[in-house]
């Protein structure tokens, strides 16, 4: 069935007999470029709101007045969990290359394979009888980084987990 080639480490999710017609990686820069924007303006404006709010605490000469330094103590640690949407979003920025690595995208003659992950790696089977619709997006960045994003809604006779599957950041 899937075999790795443990010399070179690299998997093959092919079925014996199965024939590869198309396989890709997504656009580096744009997959980057993606990455880098997800979640970009929500943390931005997040850490504006409370970087305002601890240079205003910090301005203040008495910030731990009475209550001393468990005061201090709890507003690190609210500060650390409620700046969490900054966080993830710097998580995105760190691991998009490893991410970008770890894709790719498989058209063999009998199903879609989409190979992806950061550390490990998952795969996402598409056979075609489970294919309901596909739609091309393309929007203004994707026009100037020359990609688009096929989609695959599913439906049909499987018991599959999602509903639906895409190759993003495709070229030509």
């Amino acid at each position: 069935y899937n075999k790795v080639d443990y010399a070179t480490e690299k998997f093959n999710p092919l079925i014996e007999g199965e024939e590869e017609l198309w396989s890709g990686k997504p656009k580096k820069s744009a997959f980057m470029f993606n990455q880098i924007m997800t979640m970009a303006p929500i943390a931005i404006i997040w850490l504006a709101f409370d970087s305002t709010f601890i240079g205003v605490m910090l301005s203040d000469g008495d910030i731990l007045g009475e209550a001393g330094f468990g005061m201090l103590i709890f507003l690190i640690g609210f500060f650390a969990l409620h700046l969490m949407p900054v966080w993830i979003w710097l998580g995105n920025i760190i691991t998009a290359n490893q991410k970008w690595k770890n894709t790719k995208y498989y058209v063999t003659d009998k199903r879609i394979i989409i190979q992806n992950g950061f550390i490990g790696e998952s795969l996402q089977t598409v056979y075609y009888k489970d294919i309901k619709n596909v739609n091309m997006h393309v929007g203004i960045i994707d026009k100037l980084l020359g990609v688009a994003d096929i989609n695959f809604e599913l439906g049909g006779t499987s018991n599959t987990a999602t509903t639906s599957a895409s190759f993003l950041d495709i070229e030509n």
